[in-house]
């Protein structure tokens, strides 16, 4: 387990019920096995005096997101639906923030991206960890490929040193191997890795 100080933020990414139950829209397989371990970082984290953050995918029903509006993934995470609920058993304590209210692909939890015209825009995260005083962070959650991925490389573009719970994130896996190639981008950006043997 990592340390924790008032200094570290811990980021639990997208553990909604669309991606960690086993009747979501877009379940991402052993999602709902995170939700103990991501708990248990949350108790450490607030322990220390560490913030904890979440982040939310919130779409609107129609998106370019989506594929039945040409995107690439089935509904989900629709606005005030069962999907788009954090996953009942995931202790809240801290900010949520929301991405894709707009249509916008919501990977990261630093920024959205406009399907269509591919402009750029950010969320509050930034701002809420730098009123909060934090200088590193810990990322949580899911998916590996995707939402944590993409989290992570816009932390450290940020500048923040950022360690990656390897034993709490779960990949989709589109492509076979898309996990694992994402672990090896995150080290590449100069993410460090806990894995599950060391933690």
């Amino acid at each position: 387990m990592p340390s924790y100080d008032p200094t570290a933020a811990l980021i639990v990414v997208d553990v909604q019920n669309d991606f960690a139950d086993p009747a979501g829209s877009l379940y991402v397989d052993g999602g709902e096995q995170v939700v103990p371990l991501v708990n248990a970082e949350i108790e450490a984290a607030l322990a220390a005096g560490g913030r904890v953050f979440y982040t939310q995918d919130w779409h609107p029903p129609s998106t370019p997101h989506f594929a039945r509006d040409g995107g690439t993934w089935p509904v989900h995470c629709v606005i005030d639906s069962w999907g788009a609920e954090l996953h009942p058993e995931l202790r809240v304590d801290g900010p949520i923030v929301r991405k894709g209210s707009n249509g916008e692909d919501g990977y990261s939890g630093f920024s959205m991206r406009d399907p269509t015209t591919g402009e750029t825009k950010p969320t509050e995260l930034a701002d809420l960890l730098s009123q909060a005083g934090v200088t590193r962070l810990v990322v949580a959650g899911l998916a590996t490929d995707y939402c944590v991925k993409a989290t992570v490389l816009d932390g450290r573009s940020h500048g923040y040193p950022t360690t990656v719970l390897e034993r709490a994130i779960r990949p989709v896996d589109l492509q076979p191997g898309d996990g694992d190639r994402a672990l090896e981008e995150m080290l590449a950006a100069g993410a460090l890795l806990e894995s599950r043997r060391g933690g």
